[in-house]
């Protein structure tokens, strides 16, 4: 798709849920100049050299950021900045552009007034008007403003999915569509967009694309003043050479029709990569009254982008339960799947440091495995990058076994570790529900819970009734959970290969292991082997192991 036409859809369909900066006036400028100066060298790039210097789904955002910004300080620009290279020759019928809904409901809403409604993936290319004359193909001319676009005839002539000679109705026509990168079995869930756009721009716009050009293809999307009835347009287009356009489009009556098909068309393989599916009616105005911008007619329903550009709001510091400091981005709310991401942890200082992130800056944010939010890359840094200073870290997997002001945080996190489904396993009860619990019964050690009654769970603020007396069975089956896991929630440190291998029961096992006996257990080299012998002999670790054995936990 043009740049520009989908930089300013973004913006208009997100800016209701931008915030602007607080910036001063003289910040404000130097920002939006920095940005804009940025863009306008990537369009040139794209533009006139067709090279992409910068993934495609970043360029929409940081372009879409610009828009949002000038809109949030009275900078609008005399003329669109972010426009394409408008081109010398004129569509014989003009491009009108695809307008986007936000969801399924908006998407019924459209549906609602129309009739003979079809769907089609929304390839994710160029746009290309063809146009032929007595069989011949004449004029191939790119999108550009949608009036007026750049010469490509040579250049498409030289692709071989575009027919250069076609006989019947096609003979004397006029055909809009979208030069893709072919694919084999490209699964647009899995794959993503590898930015096909850009390298399709690029083969059409260098001297020098002919190897580039092999791999191009051609989805017909449009034929202006065509049969009126949608099945006739289809064969046609098939018995003249442009094969995909039939197999690819399908009569759909519902919305459900739809969100059904674009699910299926995300998570199977297909031969181009796509952004979307497009819902477009039959009935269609005559050529003449197309114009760019009111293509009423045709709608996009785009996929949720894979990741998304946020600002960094503020970085802070955490200690979690071996003592190790994490560093915590906080951004500026941003929609990944059906998750709102607002924090991400952005592991040790050290990966923060080598990160360079600082308050202000833009960040690429994905979902990594099991959904979990990863900053991937900074996008575009801010002029103002005052970045806080690391605290110092005083802390160990030794420490903080024993509540006290300065443990808080490791603290409380070895409490949330220890209750997690794969440690003691007791449900429900996270990082505020430890905090209710400490503060009403002020905990002396990590273990201190098991010594809490029904009666003193039940009456604990903050918690019904029903709750004190779940959380008491959980306690309750949390003491008869095998040793492995209490060793676990105890935090010795054993990878999960080891705890798997290891055929100890008691704790008196472990401590009569010496560095070799450690080292005979898989994934257990020599600093390992000396952590464990550290950590099974310390003091405060015996003191609460004897503190178990009192308590009948099974092994100690």
């Amino acid at each position: 798709m043009w740049r520009g036409l989908a930089v300013v859809m973004g913006f208009w369909s997100g800016c209701g849920l931008a915030i602007c900066p607080v910036w001063s006036p003289a910040q404000a400028e130097q920002e939006i100049a920095r940005l804009s100066a940025q863009i306008a060298r990537w369009d040139k790039a794209y533009w006139q050299q067709g090279v992409s210097d910068v993934n495609d789904e970043v360029y929409d955002q940081l372009a879409a950021r610009l828009k949002q910004w000038r809109h949030c300080f009275g900078d609008e620009p005399a003329t669109d900045v972010l426009a394409p290279v408008q081109g010398t020759v004129r569509h014989p019928v003009s491009h009108t552009g695809v307008a986007k809904v936000a969801d399924k409901a908006e998407l019924r809403q459209w549906m609602r007034s129309r009739r003979d409604l079809w769907i089609q993936p929304k390839v994710d290319g160029v746009a290309v008007t063809l146009v032929y004359r007595q069989g011949q193909l004449v004029q191939a001319t790119s999108r550009g403003d949608g009036l007026k676009g750049e010469d490509w005839t040579a250049k498409v002539k030289r692709i071989a999915s575009v027919p250069s000679q076609i006989t019947g109705p096609l003979a004397n026509s006029v055909l809009q569509g979208e030069l893709f990168l072919r694919r084999d079995n490209h699964i647009q869930q899995q794959m993503g967009g590898m930015n096909a756009r850009a390298k399709v721009a690029g083969a059409m716009m260098r001297q020098d694309a002919s190897a580039a050009l092999d791999h191009i293809g051609i989805f017909i999307w449009a034929w202006p003043d065509g049969p009126a009835q949608m099945g006739e347009r289809l064969q046609a287009l098939t018995r003249a050479g442009f094969t995909l356009t039939e197999p690819w489009t399908h009569r759909v009556s519902s919305v459900e029709e739809a969100e059904k098909m674009r699910n299926r068309w995300l998570k199977s393989p297909l031969p181009f990569v796509t952004d979307g599916i497009v819902i477009r009616s039959a009935q269609e105005p005559a050529g003449n009254l197309w114009l760019p911008g009111d293509g009423s007619w045709v709608v996009a329903w785009k996929y949720a982008p894979a990741a998304r550009v946020a600002e960094v709001r503020a970085i802070t510091f955490t200690v979690g339960r071996t003592g190790r400091i994490a560093v915590v981005a906080t951004l500026e709310p941003v929609q990944l799947d059906d998750k709102r991401v607002q924090r991400v942890n952005l592991g040790s200082v050290g990966r923060w440091q080598a990160l360079d992130i600082a308050p202000g800056d833009q960040v690429q944010v994905s979902l990594a495995g099991q959904g979990i939010p990863r900053v991937d890359k900074v996008v575009w840094r801010g002029t103002n990058r005052q970045k806080p200073i690391p605290p110092e870290s005083r802390f160990t997997p030794l420490t903080c076994f024993y509540a006290s002001p300065e443990c808080h945080e490791q603290f409380m996190a070895r409490l949330a570790w220890l209750s997690s489904s794969s440690v003691l396993n007791i449900g429900g009860l996270g990082d505020a529900g430890w905090q209710v619990l400490h503060q009403a019964h002020h905990f002396e050690h990590l273990f201190s819970w098991l010594t809490l009654t029904q009666e003193q769970l039940q009456h604990t603020p903050g918690l019904s009734t029903q709750r004190g007396l779940q959380l008491w069975h959980q306690f309750n089956l949390a003491r008869r959970q095998p040793f492995t896991r209490w060793l676990d929630a105890l935090g010795v440190p054993l990878p999960r290969v080891a705890i798997r291998a290891l055929g100890d029961r008691h704790w008196q096992q472990l401590q009569s292991r010496d560095l070799l006996g450690w080292q005979q257990i898989p994934g257990i080299g020599m600093g390992k082997a000396r952590r464990l012998v550290e950590f099974v002999h310390h003091p405060t670790v015996n003191i609460l192991t004897s503190w178990l054995n009192e308590q009948g936990v099974q092994g100690f």
